[in-house]
């Protein structure tokens, strides 16, 4: 039978140029202006979408790669996302949203404020995607440099700090009745203290309780630390893995481990997976686009030498494309998983780093399982063969937020899987937290 999943969107640029680099900047949107984010998620509600988890990385990182991460757009520049939020929750009424937000960035009190603000507003729609990008945190006052893992300490101290101000308001602390003319009680709102390692702040929050949860928390950590993390905090994962049905359930079974190791139930966490397919409208025409990217030319390498150099905040361009990459090239600010994906199953001590490059380049065929480019009736029979085989719990595709992009993707997908019984075609109502607990 087959098994109905959840959906989102993981818009990878950010809040940044849009149409960059790409034909479609001529349809001439303005990327600094919402209509563009606002037709684009009206779209994605109209399919059946749960949420849409925004990018963001605040910092354009080191002195030395600046010019890297801006001059093609790739790293920069990007507005803030959660001044993105309230006007994409203005054209919409089921599907969450939830900007990038890093604990570097906000003090606990002034968070847990502002979001609670948020969730209120949107009708319990706020989604929170928690980074701990340790190098952004020199632009936010004193803050000493914390390796991969204290980053994570600080998120979790900072995580449970803002959920004990919103719910520093003790049940029957609101009353609003006109009657007797009380609107709150003030005996049953807690006075607290936090004195922590790396945060300092009391309660109560003076912003009222939520009726219907919290703001659902996502996070995308992938190393040992990540899931714990999420483990213990996370509504939603943000997962990269292979889709195979072995990877997918090795990966769920880690999460789910997590969550027990914390005394949660793993249910409660929703586990997506993020791709970003190449839809075509034959296999003629996607296996033409596979052979034509077996063999990537100088000009193709040295332009994802510069994307890569933009995500890992390190210049591969400077260094010897027929040597292989020495590891200690990238600080320990470096994402892991970055330089993970870039290494993929290659020897990396005996491998040129033009071959690590040129790999990322190669395409593969969703119909074989060697890579992502399909029909749309293939890429739902991948996604329906996961929810079978792996009780997958859905599906984040990866792209920009422009009406271009979307359509490229959704336009034949959508009514398969719809027709599949894959896809939703209605919202329960309730927020995001209801839209993940649907099925």
């Amino acid at each position: 039978m087959t098994k109905q999943q959840h959906f989102g969107w993981f818009l990878a640029r950010g809040f940044g140029p849009h149409g960059w680099g790409h034909p479609y900047l001529d349809w001439n949107y303005r990327w600094t202006e919402p209509a563009l984010y606002q037709q684009s998620v009206r779209d994605l509600e109209q399919a059946g979408f749960d949420l849409l988890i925004i990018e963001d990385a605040p910092s354009l990182g080191n002195p030395s790669t600046i010019d890297l991460r801006i001059r093609q757009a790739f790293g920069g520049p990007k507005h803030d996302p959660l001044i993105l939020a309230p006007y994409l929750f203005d054209v919409t009424s089921n599907i969450g949203i939830a900007p990038t937000v890093n604990p570097a960035a906000y003090l606990p009190y002034t968070a847990a404020r502002q979001f609670a603000t948020l969730q209120h507003l949107s009708g319990n729609r706020l989604g929170l995607n928690i980074v701990t990008d340790t190098g952004s945190a020199r632009h936010f006052g004193d803050q000493p440099p914390l390796t991969h893992d204290e980053a994570y300490n600080r998120a979790e101290e900072w995580v449970s700090g803002i959920r004990r101000l919103w719910h520093s308001w003790g049940e029957g602390a609101l009353v609003a009745d006109p009657a007797s003319g009380r609107y709150a009680d003030g005996s049953k709102l807690e006075a607290f203290q936090h004195r922590g390692d790396y945060f300092s702040f009391d309660g109560p929050l003076n912003a009222i309780p939520f009726e219907d949860g919290d703001p659902v928390v996502v996070s995308p950590g992938g190393s040992g630390r990540g899931l714990g993390f999420a483990g213990a905090n996370s509504d939603v994962q943000l997962a990269l893995a292979p889709l195979d049905a072995a990877s997918v359930r090795d990966y769920r079974a880690r999460i789910h481990a997590a969550a027990r190791e914390r005394g949660r139930d793993p249910r409660d966490i929703k586990i997506l997976f993020a791709i970003q397919p190449v839809l075509v409208s034959s296999p003629e025409e996607a296996d033409r686009l596979v052979t034509e990217s077996a063999n990537p030319d100088d000009a193709a390498i040295r332009n994802i030498a510069e994307r890569q150099s933009s995500d890992l905040e390190t210049d591969l361009t400077a260094l010897d494309f027929e040597a292989p990459l020495d590891l200690r090239v990238f600080g320990e600010h470096v994402s892991q998983g970055s330089i993970k994906r870039l290494i993929g199953s290659f020897d990396v001590k005996s491998t040129p780093l033009g071959t690590l490059l040129g790999a990322q380049a190669r395409l593969g065929r969703i119909s074989d399982r060697s890579g992502f480019v399909g029909t749309a009736a293939e890429f739902a029979d991948l996604i329906d063969e996961l929810g079978e085989s792996a009780d997958n719990d859905g599906i984040l595709l990866w792209g920009d937020l422009h009406p271009v992009t979307v359509h490229r993707i959704l336009d034949e997908l959508v009514p398969i899987l719809r027709r599949r019984g894959i896809l939703r075609t209605e919202f329960g109502g309730g927020g995001l937290r209801a839209n993940l607990h649907d099925f």
